[in-house]
């Protein structure tokens, strides 16, 4: 796991009453499960203050289904229940809430299609019926100045004055207007979201929720017909339910249709922005912990010693389409991310500091791991556990001294045992340091950012 420490904060003096927002990215199935993983890990290493005790909590795309069942009390190991189907207190989420087809467009649009194509014949006919009667007098002129001096442009102008007389009016359908918006539809996330809230007693309104929680929750989508990115929250935009607003926010361009809520279509809240860093300081938090999965893989290094070194032995190209689209996906988000960080460097209302926890460089299990493969996530809950545990361990002590400042106790101890109980109940293996499981060595754990270094 990767590790920045964006420190603005005076390390010095504890940080009176301070609030404390934890963000959350995207990641699909695969990299919510590996969010949910990691999640565990920290939690177990914290005392006293759990994930599911901060202040603020934001999210987008599959971040923010894991920011509402923090919000609502649900712990990180309780997540892994739910995905695991063990959980008292949440159905879990099975593949037909993630895979529901798009049946009314995949079924409608075609209909539509057939019946405008068909409708259009009969309509240009009587079109060109209708204008035959003012035939002579539209290509009357340009068939007099041809008579008069034959030659090309003149045959031209009659052809071009006959062709717009009798061409129809009305555009022929277009074949690309009826194709289905996206694959599958996210109604289904929706509904699995809203009967798990009701089950576990908390209310599907934003205002209402913070009331009962005393927690902030912010969810963003993106609006499909202005490209602007919207905020939903008890003080921003509260006419739809959180699981409402989770629909539209995880309505993942062309696998999902876009969500129409309220009049307005949305799209998934990582088209816009990468995570809500910045929503977290407008709202006050000192301390932000963010998660982003998405990072590129670092298929290359340059170095004195071995140059050009791929790994596998092979480009990322050899191995197709799948895996070329996967680290552009990837490589844009992490650069807005990139670019975000710079920014709040500089902006003087936050003096606080951001843990930013991310995948490996070189990690490449986790990129092989296809993002949508539902069936993959009990194995990317493992990697991403053991990912952030080794991570914390290896910078225990920065760790600890960042968050020893807000008010956030952490216990080595205690969390190794639970990594203990939980490997013995789930059968995993412990992992092996990331040194010994590929050469990560080289590739610093920790990365410190500060205003007085970049």
């Amino acid at each position: 796991m990767g590790l920045t420490l964006i420190r603005k904060g005076d390390g010095a003096r504890p940080k009176r009453e301070p609030r404390i927002a934890l963000v959350l990215a995207g990641g699909a199935v695969s990299g919510g499960a590996f969010k949910v993983g990691g999640m565990k890990a920290l939690d177990d290493f914290l005392v006293g203050r759990k994930l599911a005790d901060f202040d603020l909590y934001l999210g987008l795309s599959a971040g923010s289904i894991l920011a509402v069942s923090l919000a609502a009390g649900i712990t990180p190991d309780e997540m892994v229940k739910v995905l695991e189907g063990t959980s008292e207190r949440m159905k879990q989420l099975r593949p037909v809430d993630f895979y529901n087809p798009n049946w009314r467009e995949f079924f409608a649009r075609p209909l539509k299609f057939s019946y405008d194509l068909l409708a259009y014949l009969p309509s240009v006919s009587a079109d060109l019926v209708r204008g035959i009667p003012g035939l002579p007098d539209a290509i009357g002129p340009a068939l007099r100045e041809f008579v008069n001096d034959p030659n090309y442009t003149a045959a031209e102008n009659v052809a071009m004055r006959l062709i717009e007389h009798v061409s129809p009016k009305r555009e022929i359908p277009a074949l690309t207007n009826h194709i289905p918006s996206g694959f599958f539809d996210n109604v289904s996330l929706e509904r699995w979201l809203r009967e798990n809230l009701e089950r576990v007693g908390v209310p599907n309104d934003f205002r209402a929720f913070e009331r009962k929680r005393s927690r902030q929750l912010y969810i963003s989508a993106c609006d499909l017909d202005t490209a602007e990115r919207v905020v939903f929250g008890a003080d921003e935009n509260a006419e739809a339910t959180i699981s409402q607003a989770v629909q539209a926010s995880t309505a993942l361009p062309l696998f999902y249709r876009p969500a129409r809520i309220n009049g307005v279509d949305y799209v998934d809240g990582g088209v816009r922005h990468t995570a809500n860093i910045d929503v977290a300081i407008e709202k006050g938090a000192d301390l932000i912990v963010c998660y982003n999965p998405f990072r590129p893989f670092l298929n290359r290094i340059d170095a004195e010693e071995r140059s050009h070194y791929f790994a596998d032995g092979r480009y990322l190209s050899d191995r197709g389409l799948k895996v070329v689209l996967n680290q552009v996906f990837r490589t844009l988000l992490h650069s807005r991310l990139k670019l975000g960080v710079q920014r709040y460097l500089a902006d003087d209302r936050f003096q606080g500091d951001i843990v930013l926890l991310e995948p490996r460089e070189r990690d490449a299990q986790f990129f092989a791991l296809n993002p949508l493969a539902f069936w993959k996530r009990s194995e990317a809950v493992q990697h991403g556990f053991e990912s952030v545990r080794h991570t914390i361990e290896q910078n225990f002590d920065q760790l600890r001294a960042v968050f020893a400042r807000y008010g956030l106790d952490m216990n080595r101890s205690v969390a190794r045992r639970k990594a203990d109980r939980a490997r013995a109940a789930r059968g995993w293996k412990a992992a092996p340091e990331p040194a010994e499981a590929g050469g990560d060595a080289a590739e610093p754990a920790l990365r410190l950012v500060g205003a007085d270094r970049a």
